[in-house]
């Protein structure tokens, strides 16, 4: 008996001890007390969820798939719970097909699980299943009528044609009640998309702008705030701190090569993206973080640190970029990464890969900032909030990209979005060449249902060459005038 209480008094002591480390932020470290006690003590479901959590976060996508599958077969409570965060990764990792079948699971065991249903829903938007969406989205808002988001969520994915719509009275009602910033946020941005698409543009853009003022409203107390001076030394340090202009000789490491597309957020690189991975050779990676997470983690102070990092390090990371590709898409020989600020990497991008072509999406100027204006966007973009702010950010972008082209010259190929929409086999071909591909029929259109799109731009991308987004400006002259004038100055 006493030896059952010490071995139960070691299992207390020891999941404390992970706890705690799990509670300091100390994933590391956490991770390795958990599997410590489940050695031992196999049979602790909630020691496994805990440390599925931990490995998602690290990254350590597969590990955590299975230590929640050992949750589930240890008789985790609340296996719905599981269930969801399965799909999310499956989701994640663009396998839609087994984070459907995981969503599924969850509502077998709760079917007014609304976290499942708006997870499955949105998949479902992914996939250019707008009906199911929709669907979907009615079942929740049977189940939690008063419910913001879920309403907002409804609204984006619906289409818009006559001002009298019930369902914009039905947004400008919601508004009118008490809500947090952030609620309000979303339904505002839901409800200027929706008054745009029946042409009431005054009305339109008030309500974005109300909606962009309860996102700052919103914005946690920690949040950065775009400071133009700041930005301006930025762009400044990485023009001064950048890599040899004639890098060092790297073999070319085995597995998929990746195609770079960046440039302004709201610039057309999805629907670039989604052309391209009509061909045969290339896959659609998305928006991926390693390129960024390298320079904000494990090069930092980053760009400072770039003279003094070896190109063992250099071809090293190179070699872990792939290993990801390869991980994330097995058996691709291409894979776009099209997250849109890589455009701040360049630098370090041609210090990984000398032979790396970027591919540079541009818009027109104004059209490019509203549309970053109209998109409730995350708050880690601090400039995406105030219109001033962008067209400052849109300069200094416009100024880092000269000195890239100043450097790099024809490895980086500009693809105008208002001129791809127009004349898409001109615009494909020129870029298919660009980038050694022979021409392929299927680059010239994303078809409605059946491939991934993850991005804000969703529904815009599967229609026949969106169109309606370029010139977009012209409906908000009034609006746009002191941005105008601005993005036409020579000020930094």
């Amino acid at each position: 008996m006493d030896r059952v209480m010490d071995e139960t008094d070691m299992a207390q002591r020891m999941v404390q001890d992970a706890l705690k480390l799990d509670r300091q932020g100390r994933v590391h470290e956490a991770i390795a007390a958990y599997q410590a006690v489940l050695r031992r003590w196999p049979v602790l479901a909630d020691c496994w969820y805990r440390l599925a959590v931990l490995e998602r976060k690290a990254g350590r996508f597969g590990s955590a798939l299975d230590s929640y599958q050992q949750a589930l077969d240890h008789g985790i409570k609340r296996p719905e719970e599981v269930h969801l965060n399965r799909g999310v990764i499956y989701s994640d990792e663009l396998q839609s097909a087994a984070a459907e079948r995981e969503l599924e699971l969850a509502l077998a065991l709760r079917p007014t699980y609304i976290p499942a249903l708006l997870n499955l829903a949105n998949l479902h938007e992914d996939q250019g299943r707008r009906e199911a969406a929709l669907d979907i989205y009615e079942k929740a808002l049977a189940i939690a009528p008063a419910s913001p988001h879920i309403l907002a969520r409804y609204a984006n994915a619906r289409s818009f044609d006559a001002r009298d719509d019930a369902l914009i009275a039905r947004l400008e009602s919601a508004l009118s009640a008490e809500m947090s910033m952030a609620d309000r946020a979303m339904l505002g941005f839901a409800l200027g998309r929706a008054l745009d698409a029946c042409a009431d543009y005054p009305a339109a853009f008030a309500a974005y702008r109300a909606a962009n003022a309860a996102s700052r409203a919103s914005r946690p107390a920690d949040a950065a705030h775009y400071d133009r001076a700041a930005e301006v030394r930025r762009i400044a340090r990485l023009m001064e701190i950048s890599p040899p202009t004639s890098p060092p000789s790297v073999t070319p490491p085995r597995g998929p090569r990746p195609i770079f597309i960046c440039g302004m957020f709201r610039s057309g690189s999805t629907l670039l993206e989604q052309l391209l991975s009509g061909h045969p050779r290339v896959t659609a990676g998305g928006e991926l973080q390693f390129i960024p997470y390298l320079a904000q983690k494990v090069l930092a102070p980053f760009p400072e640190s770039i003279p003094m990092t070896p190109h063992h390090v250099i071809e090293g990371l190179a070699l872990q970029y792939i290993d990801v590709l390869a991980r994330l898409f097995p058996g691709a020989e291409l894979v776009t990464d099209k997250r849109p600020d890589n455009f701040l990497y360049i630098g370090l991008i041609k210090q990984l890969f000398p032979d790396a072509k970027i591919v540079h999406t541009v818009r027109n100027p104004l059209d490019t900032c509203l549309s970053i204006y109209f998109t409730h966007l995350d708050h880690g973009l601090d400039y995406a909030l105030d219109l001033m702010d962008i067209g400052h950010h849109y300069r200094q972008y416009k100024r880092l990209m000269a000195h890239w082209k100043a450097r790099y010259g024809a490895d980086i190929i500009d693809v105008d979005y208002d001129g791809l929409v127009r004349a898409p086999r001109q615009y494909i071909e020129g870029l298919l060449g660009h980038l050694g591909l022979e021409a392929h029929e299927d680059c010239l259109s994303v078809p409605a249902t059946g491939r991934t799109v993850k991005t804000a731009s969703v529904w815009q991308v599967r229609e026949m060459l969106y169109q309606r987004s370029s010139g977009r400006s012209v409906h908000y002259e009034r609006e746009l005038a002191e941005l105008r004038s601005y993005l036409d100055g020579s000020e930094p």
